[in-house]
């Protein structure tokens, strides 16, 4: 959409998260008005002292530098105040514009975080948002401040020699072409490069994070590869851009200096006719030649502007293009727990088959439920539908008889907490990850921690609770992490749990201790359990099998066993390896 807009419309749709403090543009313009009249009045002053100066008694010679230190000083100052005034604006309406958008990604539909990574998310938020509100404020400031200048200065001309003048009038629309045709091509390489960039940003955080498994399969080779037929790729686009933008000045230059070459030979043939003093001549090309800075200034500011427009359009489409998730209007602070799943069907991808398919589920409220089967069969599928995490195409889902989309989904997911084998940890303190979302209470906090048998943990940190965890709790092991989720839970208590390997990580003698607090958390929850430990889903009320998307079997461990089906078979493939270890 952005390249259909025109060039102001472009401008504006960016600018308004720029618009205020008002005073501070007001201070801006007033500076830049002062700065632009002020341009001409430097070559002004040549043409009195030149005429006159050099004649005995012409004026006092103390005006000369009280002049020019006076005009310098009232540019000095405007110049400054301008700046500060222009640095504030942009830094509130970057902070603006960043709220903006992580407020989107807050409150935006589940599909952004598959068609986006993490990488392309933060370096538009972070990276872009930065560099291109400082492109674009200070390539409109610049853009008005020479547009200025060169008005004051052209009306200086005409003051001085309105025929010469008139030679101008081809230089600016040569210009003015010129700049209008170079954006065009700049807009595009700078969209192609924040594409290029992103890529190669992916490749390093996969290279981070999966440092582990790149160097088990030797597979840095072909991160290097990849990351260098990408480098390339952006080396590429960097030279097009540079050559695009590099071309803008020596055709301006080339325009300025035929420009100035006819001005002088006339202003000479002039000069023989009608007598043009030397201080006249020399205050027309003095400031002919100060039209050459902003004229090149206004052709060189194509470029920022483009490539600052570029990187916050991508932030702009984020807040106005990405769809909010959904949710209904019925608010309950604590949910019984009864579940009902009927004939519900979900697939990811039109070309793939059914992650589930006509499934039938009842979880009455306290009972706690075992999902066991193959990797792939939807066990997790039907685990994230609850809070809705996933999407269905076909049946319904209800909690308390009501179905979930017809929930406020804040309501809706307070009534869940989760205990999942991939334990996200904030990089805050362990009272703050505890507590996740909510004011923390140290009491509370402490009792949580030492249910989840994080007691011994806790003796290590000098600062307890208020301890800071790290980036993704890198100094916890994965046992500690896991247990750390258990006391999240543990704090939560929210009516309904999801234990998705929840004690997958742990040792045996960790795990007894977990699961004790586990069943005093269960204690009165409807609980999902998915897990492949016999320990845990003998405990089950009852144990659901699914195998490709479909519930296959249903049943009490025992009852299970006596049917000799998928469950039993599952259970005899558990028995023989626990045997042989």
């Amino acid at each position: 959409m952005s390249a259909h807009l025109s060039l102001i419309a472009r401008v504006k749709r960016s600018g308004k998260y720029f618009l205020h403090p008002t005073s501070a543009w007001i201070a801006s313009l007033l500076c830049i008005v002062l700065v632009s009249i002020s341009e001409p009045m430097i070559p002004a002053l040549l043409q009195p002292l030149l005429d006159q100066g050099f004649q005995q008694n012409s004026f006092p010679i103390w005006m000369v530098p009280l002049s020019l230190v006076g005009l310098f000083a009232v540019r000095g100052i405007s110049l400054f105040i301008g700046q500060v005034a222009v640095a504030k604006a942009t830094n509130l309406g970057m902070l603006k514009l960043r709220l903006a958008m992580f407020a989107r990604l807050q409150d935006a539909d589940l599909t952004l975080y598959k068609e986006q990574n993490a990488s392309s998310l933060g370096n538009t938020l972070v990276y872009e948002v930065n560099n291109g509100s400082q492109l674009l404020v200070n390539s409109c400031m610049s853009l008005l401040r020479d547009s200025l200048t060169l008005v004051a200065l052209v009306g200086y001309l005409l003051y001085l020699n309105w025929q010469l003048s008139l030679i101008l009038a081809i230089l600016l629309p040569s210009v003015a072409l010129l700049m209008k045709v170079m954006s065009k091509r700049l807009y595009g390489l700078t969209r192609n490069n924040q594409s290029a960039t992103d890529a190669l940003a992916y490749v390093v955080e996969e290279s981070a994070m999966a440092y582990r498994e790149i160097r088990l399969h030797s597979a840095q080779s072909m991160q290097q590869n990849r990351f260098a037929q990408l480098g390339h790729m952006l080396s590429r686009i960097n030279m097009k851009m540079t050559v695009a933008g590099a071309g803008i000045t020596p055709l301006t230059q080339l325009f300025s200096a035929i420009a100035l070459s006819a001005v002088i030979s006339v202003a000479l043939i002039q000069s023989q006719e009608s007598g043009m003093t030397v201080g006249s001549f020399a205050s027309f090309v003095t400031a002919m030649l100060m039209l050459v800075a902003p004229i090149k200034h206004l052709s060189e500011v194509a470029g920022p502007m483009t490539r600052g427009l570029a990187a916050l359009e991508r932030g702009l489409e984020l807040i106005e293009k990405t769809p909010i998730e959904q949710g209904g209007t019925f608010r309950a602070k604590h949910a019984k727990g009864l579940i009902e799943i009927r004939q519900v069907a979900v697939r990811y991808q039109d070309d793939l088959p059914w992650a589930l398919n006509e499934v039938d589920l009842t979880i009455q409220p306290g009972e706690t439920v075992a999902l066991v089967g193959s990797s792939g069969s939807g066990k997790s599928t039907l685990a994230n539908l609850l809070p809705r995490f996933v999407e269905w195409s076909r049946g319904e889902v209800l909690l308390d008889g009501v179905s979930i989309r017809d929930w406020h989904l804040d309501d809706l997911r307070q009534q869940f907490a989760i205990v999942s084998q991939n334990v996200v940890v904030l990089n805050e303190s362990l009272a703050v990850n505890v507590a996740l979302g909510q004011a923390p209470d140290e009491e509370k906090v402490l009792k949580c921690l030492m249910a989840a048998n994080l007691g011994d943990y806790l003796k290590t940190l000098p600062d307890q609770i208020h301890a800071m965890v790290g980036h993704n709790a890198s100094s916890m092991s994965g046992g500690q992490r896991q247990r750390l989720a258990i006391a999240r839970a543990l704090y939560k208590d929210a009516p309904i749990l999801i234990l998705d390997e929840a004690t997958s990580a742990l040792d045996n003698e960790s795990e007894r201790m977990v699961q004790d607090a586990l069943r005093q958390l269960q204690r009165g929850k409807t609980t999902l359990v998915i897990a492949h430990r016999l320990s845990t889903i003998e405990a089950a009320d009852r144990i659901v099998v699914m195998e490709k998307g479909r519930i296959v079997e249903m049943g009490t461990h025992a009852s299970l066993l006596v049917a000799d089906g998928a469950y039993a078979a599952l259970f005899k493939i558990k028995q023989s390896g626990l045997a042989e270890s």
